[in-house]
């Protein structure tokens, strides 16, 4: 089914900025670059349509219905352009896209109702939920549509109006996107906008705004809060993480191995709640990093248009260098590279996938976010070393232990300091559960009814029960 031609949702008043395919390393297509100053007209309108969006519920869920058949009717043009901006293969951007409809169903079918509440007075009070208004969603570049999504469904559940701004490195798919919704969605409730910084702060910080909810990195993501507290909008701040998956002495090696491998290297490691270090029993070492590098080994990279590929680029140049960066550092203090180590010698973003040996447990690589195909597998003596080595970091959103008793591996988890943690597995999520981080992985919770309730505020009714006068008429 062709993508439908909805009425226009960006101004192209700002001229437009390149968009490379990080697969090559070119330029392959351009996107607006709107200026902050034309935020005022967008959030404008987004205050406009709230009025009338948020007035009726049905309406809302039979809309948000028809908004998720079209996004997956519009499949098979939105997943090759994901892939082509964002380097993953096209069964990853296909997901991708399936996860955002699912969530648009899911959330169309949650709704925050009147509560009563018995407090023992002789008076009926009810707890009512209140839109917010207008909510500003700012997604990164791993997961453009499912992030946004992640935003946007439980934001317009809710009754609100969103304005959505994607990365400067992955607008395009995202621009496609919110042109299909415009389709499904009465005008105003959903705008996409895109440019470069300061667009992305002047939203944060629009006093036409009541909320924010922003994925990203820590030093943004604060930046984005004190934006946002000039005007005291709600914020909420998924801000990365630094996930440790720990193996217990009876772990089967090779039975987990693959699962291992690929909560580590899926989107070529760049996934906030991906496996980021790999602790393991000392006499296990060995066998763990051998099980994985023959894996890094073996996976096939290549662009993601490319039907055999497994692992894609690194999404861009910064980050590229960064990950570059972070492993010659640990290269130079004495890790060993038992699989990759180094960028590969083609066109494009690629780093070959690496599993990292002897890192020193103070290497930029382990005590923070690579966010990419590099992986330090360190060893452990004792368990308690390991659960204060996998807590000691400024990050907390989630992590994982790996084992065959299970009782054990869930007492294990029960020790880590982190929004979720798994046993013999990494990364799930249903979209069901609440999803959060603590310490500087982020503020607020997303995901399930907390994720709704997140883009309500409560209102409360008091009225006197009625007395014998009242019943009376009198």
């Amino acid at each position: 089914m062709p993508t439908p031609q909805p009425r226009p949702t960006n101004t192209t008043r700002g001229g437009h900025f390149a968009v490379v395919d990080p697969a090559t390393g070119e330029v392959f297509d351009e996107a607006p670059d709107q200026q902050p100053e034309e935020l005022d007209a967008v959030v404008g309108r987004a205050q406009e349509a709230w009025h009338h969006w948020r007035a009726d519920p049905a309406a809302r869920t039979r809309a948000l219905l028809t908004a998720a058949d079209a996004v997956e009717a519009a499949g098979a043009d939105l997943a090759p352009l994901l892939t082509r901006e964002q380097g993953k293969p096209l069964a990853e951007s296909r997901a991708e896209i399936a996860r955002s409809a699912a969530r648009l169903r899911y959330f169309a079918g949650l709704h925050a109702g009147p509560q009563p509440i018995a407090d023992g007075r002789p008076v009926r009070s009810e707890l009512r939920w209140r839109a917010l208004g207008p909510v500003a969603a700012i997604v990164p570049w791993n997961f453009p549509l499912q992030l946004a999504s992640a935003k946007f469904a439980p934001a317009l559940a809710a009754g609100n109006t969103v304005v959505l701004k994607p990365s400067p490195f992955t607008p395009l798919a995202t621009r496609l996107l919110g042109s299909v919704l415009a389709a499904a969605l009465p005008e105003g409730v959903l705008t996409v906008v895109t440019g470069r910084e300061p667009l992305g702060a002047r939203l944060a910080a629009h006093p036409g705004i009541r909320h924010v909810t922003f994925t990203g990195s820590v030093p943004t993501g604060r930046a984005v809060a004190q934006g946002a507290a000039a005007s005291l909008a709600r914020v909420t701040l998924e801000l990365g993480g630094n996930d440790a998956a720990i193996l217990l002495e009876d772990v089967a090696v090779e039975r987990i191995a693959d699962r291992l491998f690929w909560a580590a290297f899926r989107n070529c490691g760049q996934v906030c709640m991906a496996v980021k270090r790999v602790y393991v029993p000392a006499r296990l070492h060995a066998q763990v990093v051998e099980a994985l590098a023959q894996r890094a080994k073996a996976v096939v990279v290549g662009a993601g248009l490319d039907p055999g590929t497994q692992l894609g680029p690194v999404n861009n140049a910064p980050q590229l260098a960064r990950v570059e960066r972070w492993t010659a550092q640990a290269l130079a203090a004495g890790a060993r590279a038992v699989a990759g180590g180094h960028r590969l010698d083609r066109p494009g973003y690629f780093f070959a996938p690496t599993i990292l040996a002897d890192v020193p447990p103070d290497s930029p690589v382990v005590t923070q976010e690579q966010f990419g195909p590099v992986l330090p597998v360190l060893p452990y003596r004792n368990l308690d070393e390991a659960v204060a080595a996998a807590n000691g970091t400024g990050f907390g959103l989630g992590g994982s232990v790996w084992g065959t008793d299970l009782d054990r591996a869930e007492a294990v988890a029960d020790r880590l300091e982190c929004g979720t943690a798994w046993i013999n597995h990494h990364a799930e999520l249903s979209l069901a559960q609440p999803f959060a981080g603590i310490k500087e992985s982020g503020v607020g919770v997303a995901g399930g009814p907390w994720g709704l309730y997140g883009n309500l505020r409560p209102f409360v009714v008091h009225r006197p029960e009625p007395g014998p006068e009242e019943e009376c008429g009198r």
